[in-house]
């Protein structure tokens, strides 16, 4: 059965830097396009960052371009987040998505689900 385990998560100061890692059982999601969503309190669910299988391209919505850095170890399957610069409008629980069908930026599109990580960031 394939799963998704998010950790790395915890609270960190505005401007601090984390790193979320997924592990991802199952050797088919070597061959998937993977990415990180997260959820606010009270928002919807929304699009961070995603990657293909080889590792490139990768993609980023416009608030966390330059400051987050999605990669990738396929022999591993693991996926990463960094991310630097952080601002309270970051916190959040972040999800690692896999096998995306369509649009890549909405949740709908994404098959497979972890259970999150929680990243709170304090002014």
């Amino acid at each position: 059965q394939v799963q998704l385990v998010e950790s790395g998560g915890g609270l960190v100061q505005t401007g601090g830097s984390l790193k979320l890692s997924c592990a991802a059982s199952g050797s088919a999601l070597s061959r998937l396009p993977m990415g990180w969503f997260r959820q606010a309190p009270g928002k919807e669910r929304e699009f961070v960052a995603s990657i293909a299988w080889s590792g490139t391209p990768t993609f980023y919505t416009d608030s966390v371009t330059g400051r987050f850095t999605i990669s990738r170890d396929t022999a591993d399957n693991m996926i990463y987040l960094q991310m630097s610069s952080l601002k309270p409008e970051d916190t959040g629980v972040y999800f690692c998505a896999a096998d995306p069908d369509g649009d890549y930026t909405t949740p709908d599109a994404w098959d497979l689900w972890g259970l999150g990580t929680q990243v709170t960031v304090s002014s």
